[in-house]
């Protein structure tokens, strides 16, 4: 209960735009789910739910978040066990599918919604709220392929996946090594590297700007497909030649968003340096590069992402018997669909955990920047 001094309005509540239409979506498609036969109590109870939803959204938005998150789980639950039961699969039991997936929604809506000082709570929600919607649109998908029997190599079941991805870690494993610690981590520390001191170079020296630039923006245009065959040619079969294309792909963002950093620096800041008669070399370390780092970080995201897609293309065009994109490669040839999205899943969580680190990481260094600090 919150107190109000005297002659203080009360805080009128709004509905957010979508919570005018989830709940009571959520409701009519339960009740239509009980007019087309399906379980009478299973969908009374999801349309009861919607409604104490609804009620519950005036005092308390969290209050309202647990009993939709609640009663969504219970219902992904319930609706998983049917969609293996052919005669159960009705238009009655998609009605149903929809009010716990609009429930869902509304939990994440809810949650979104939610103002709060407190940091680590923040944290949570910023945390809770992705994680949910992602579980969420798992579960669909396994209704979705149980309910329509979708034929396994068209689309195999999270459920599917997972198995595979139980039984076949050994290869997964040795996979992400040869891949990711190999091939994505060392070409993509060499080609930052050398984008970032070729960009001092140029940096240095106006006829590297107007001469190098040029023929870097030439490299970059190049194709995947058309260099990794060259590559291949010229380093072998193993993860060296996997390595340069992922050079090649990461040097020119790196060069260009560097450059670009080193002139973001104002000229009153110039001229302040140059009252300290501060040195070439002074003035890069203590001004230009600290303005540049948000610059370089945006090019060490962008390309944590480009090293990924260019190392598993890359082993498309001959490789040893090991590495994300030969498994693909050969899994889909023998119809083992459910193993291609198992190395699909590894470099997913791998290319995430790797920009989510690059992202932390920036936090801490560029904790002085606008953009960090109003977040």
């Amino acid at each position: 209960m919150t107190y109000r001094h005297p002659g203080t309005p009360a805080r009128r509540f709004t509905y957010r735009p979508m919570e005018r239409v989830l709940l009571p979506g959520a409701s009519a498609f339960a009740i239509g789910g009980v007019l087309l036969h399906a379980s009478p109590w299973f969908g009374l109870g999801l349309a009861l739910a919607a409604f104490v939803a609804m009620w519950l959204l005036t005092q308390s938005r969290l209050s309202a978040a647990l009993i939709t998150g609640y009663v969504s789980a219970g219902a992904a639950w319930y609706l998983v066990a049917q969609a293996d039961q052919p005669e159960l699969v009705t238009a009655g039991f998609w009605c149903h599918v929809i009010a716990a997936w609009l429930l869902a929604w509304a939990c994440v809506e809810q949650l979104a919604a939610i103002a709060t000082q407190s940091r680590l709570y923040q944290w949570i929600l910023g945390v809770l709220i992705p994680v949910l919607f992602g579980v969420w649109l798992l579960i669909l998908w396994e209704l979705v392929t149980r309910g329509l029997e979708v034929p396994q190599v068209l689309l195999p079941s999270p459920s599917q996946i997972a198995q595979r991805f139980t039984s076949s870690t050994h290869i997964l494993w040795a996979d992400f090594r040869q891949t990711f610690l190999k091939a994505v981590l060392i070409g993509y520390t060499i080609g930052c590297a050398t984008g970032f001191v070729v960009a001092i170079l140029i940096d240095r020296s106006p006829f590297l700007q107007r001469g190098l630039l040029p023929i870097g923006n030439l490299v970059s245009a190049l194709p995947i497909v058309g260099v990794a065959p060259i590559m291949v040619m010229w380093f072998g079969f193993d993860w060296p030649s996997k390595a340069a294309v992922v050079i090649i792909m990461t040097f020119f963002p790196m060069l260009v968003n560097t450059v670009a950093g080193l002139g973001a620096a104002q000229a009153m800041q110039h001229d302040l340096m140059k009252t300290y008669a501060a040195s070439y070399w002074q003035s890069l370390f203590k001004l230009r590069i600290p303005e540049a780092m948000p610059f370089i970080f945006n090019a060490l995201k962008i390309n944590s992402t480009l090293a990924m897609i260019g190392a598993i293309v890359a082993e498309f065009f001959g490789t040893p018997t090991v590495g994300m994109g030969f498994r693909i490669s050969t899994e889909v040839g023998r119809m083992n669909v459910d193993m291609v999205w198992a190395e699909i899943a590894v470099a997913a969580m791998a290319g995430s955990l790797f920009y989510g680190a690059i992202a932390l990481l920036e936090r801490v260094v560029t904790f002085w920047h606008p953009s960090v600090r109003s977040s």
